[in-house]
């Protein structure tokens, strides 16, 4: 999280509790991927905050490139195929679905040419007016383009499932995400994602109200 590594701290120490919280609701297998988003995020928060250590104190100053490289192994290669898949693996409708597998897709390919990026481009982690800015040396109108298509497999998602609590999910991303762009673009990549792990509420309420929800549409028998 951009703030310190208090807060990260804090954040990632919550978010296990929702994430537990989460998981206990879990009734079928195809639900794991999506409830246990609360943990993910709650070890990327413990990343930045060792990643907060290692840049204002010198004895972890050894740990900064692991963790740098960590947090943004979370940010930007596992979410482009955790969203969409996850949401993917809970859809029912045949069509919805065939759109969310064509945006697991694209997520697959965004990140698998971040992954690449991240290890072929020199890559720098600094405190900048308080917050974290993360470097990443890769050609701008590759960085523009793949920006646009991580925004798609992130956020649009929510948008296309069946599920009707799931479009509020999709509201809080798409409103944190143009909020962090207006406000802190520069930190865009720590600040996104510290809202995106508030949104793990948004996750455990999706998933107490999913059982009633998928047997209603679907006629599950149990």
């Amino acid at each position: 999280m951009c703030f310190s590594a208090n807060a990260s701290f804090v954040v990632s120490s919550g978010l296990i509790g929702i994430g537990v919280a989460t998981i206990n609701k879990i009734k079928h297998k195809f639900q794991i991927p999506f409830s246990i988003i609360p943990v993910l995020f709650s070890f990327q928060q413990l990343t930045e905050g060792v990643l907060w250590l290692s840049l204002t104190t010198s004895q972890f100053n050894y740990l900064q490139e692991l963790v740098t490289f960590t947090f943004l192994i979370f940010a930007q290669v596992i979410w482009p195929i955790w969203v969409p898949a996850s949401i993917w693996l809970l859809e029912k409708n045949n069509l919805r679905k065939k759109i969310l597998f064509a945006l697991l897709f694209t997520g697959i390919m965004v990140s698998a040419y971040l992954f690449y990026s991240l290890i072929n481009y020199n890559i720098e982690s600094k405190i900048n007016n308080h917050h974290i800015s993360y470097l990443i040396a890769m050609p701008k109108f590759i960085y523009v383009n793949g920006g646009v298509l991580y925004f798609m497999v992130t956020v649009i998602p929510p948008f296309i499932s069946s599920i009707k609590k799931m479009n509020f999910l999709g509201i809080i991303l798409l409103i944190s995400y143009l909020f962090t762009k207006l406000v802190f673009h520069e930190f865009i990549i720590s600040v996104w994602c510290f809202f995106a792990s508030i949104i793990s509420l948004m996750v455990l309420y999706i998933n107490f109200n999913y059982e009633k929800e998928f047997k209603q549409n679907f006629k599950l028998i149990e």
